[in-house]
């Protein structure tokens, strides 16, 4: 894919609609003004709107005054919408999640670096989440490009994750059920319905082709092929490269603010230091397919440049260091 040429339909393609695009993170992030969401959109608006997903990984919408079914509508242009198994949805449309956080119902399990629901055999594709009522102070969501993560990787950890698989499961969801002879059996359920799905250690983005780091700490809980003392090693690597800020954008919510990330090329980590104010946010989820890795690197090549250093030839960035 020529990604120069890409970018540059991209554009055009957003001009073409009306959209205004500005860059808003060094990494990831744009906003888009000059759309209404309350309205229909066109499919060149979509087209557009997908472009720019797949090139800024994460598309902010400022003053969007719409209602559950107009997020639905949006979010049902881009996919199949799905069904979150665990998180709490609005009886009358299960495709949309409803956080309503306060001193009552405080926040679970989102203040944890993740792509969303990476437990599923094909992981969604994007997420929309929209403010309806956010607290004076905090309550902020934090986002990592998993592509510059990867980037910023040595040439030798990735040539040494290259063509891993790594193991994704529902632990989180686990503290949802009592020890109870009911509830044991209703997460017995869920782990059948749900097994542990192997993805590769680095993806490629199917629109962009960029490779993306693909493992959490919050669905991650192995690499396959590894004991467990080389995997945990591994893995808090390659976890710790969603916390570098140079990786990230920080966005602070206000109503009628919408996200739309790409769940193939993020991260993101809510922040809890707003309780005990109230937060409300509905959000969709957008169905993907399955996830592509990269082949594995050749053994004999990773080991000589593991062993580099011993033989009085280590380089960095192709230059020897002086």
């Amino acid at each position: 894919m020529n990604l120069r040429y890409s970018s540059f339909a991209a554009s055009m393609t957003a001009e073409c609609t009306g959209l205004s695009i500005t860059r808003v993170g060094a990494s990831l992030g744009a906003e888009i003004s000059g759309i209404d969401l309350e309205r229909e959109l066109t499919q060149e608006q979509v087209e557009a709107i997908e472009q720019q997903l797949a090139r800024h990984e994460l598309l902010i919408f400022r003053n969007q005054e719409i209602t559950a079914d107009d997020l639905i509508a949006f979010g049902r242009r881009f996919g199949e919408l799905t069904v979150h198994p665990f998180a709490p949805s609005d009886g009358s449309a299960p495709v949309l999640i409803t956080f309503r956080n306060d001193e009552k119902t405080p926040p679970f399990a989102t203040d944890v670096w993740h792509s969303d629901e990476t437990f599923r055999r094909h992981p969604p594709m994007a997420t929309v989440l929209c403010a309806k009522e956010v607290p004076a102070l905090g309550g902020d969501t934090v986002f990592a490009s998993m592509s510059a993560a990867y980037a910023g990787l040595s040439d030798r950890i990735q040539q040494l994750i290259s063509g891993l698989e790594a193991m994704h499961d529902i632990k989180p969801f686990r503290a949802l059920f009592s020890s109870s002879e009911a509830d044991r059996r209703k997460l017995q359920e869920f782990e059948f319905k749900y097994p542990p799905q192997l993805h590769p250690v680095v993806r490629v983005h199917p629109v962009s082709g960029r490779k993306v780091l693909f493992v959490n700490p919050q669905f991650t809980i192995a690499i396959n092929g590894m004991d467990e003392r080389e995997s945990r090693a591994l893995l808090d690597i390659l976890f710790q490269q969603a916390q570098v800020p140079e990786y990230q954008f920080r966005l602070h919510w206000q109503p009628n603010t919408i996200a739309m990330w790409d769940n193939r090329a993020t991260q993101h980590y809510a922040v809890h230091d707003y309780y005990p104010q109230r937060r409300h946010m509905d959000r969709v989820t957008i169905g993907g397919g399955a996830v592509s890795g990269v082949p594995s690197a050749d053994p004999a090549s990773v080991r000589r440049v593991k062993f580099a250093a011993a033989l009085g030839a280590d380089t960095y960035g192709g230059h020897t260091p002086r």
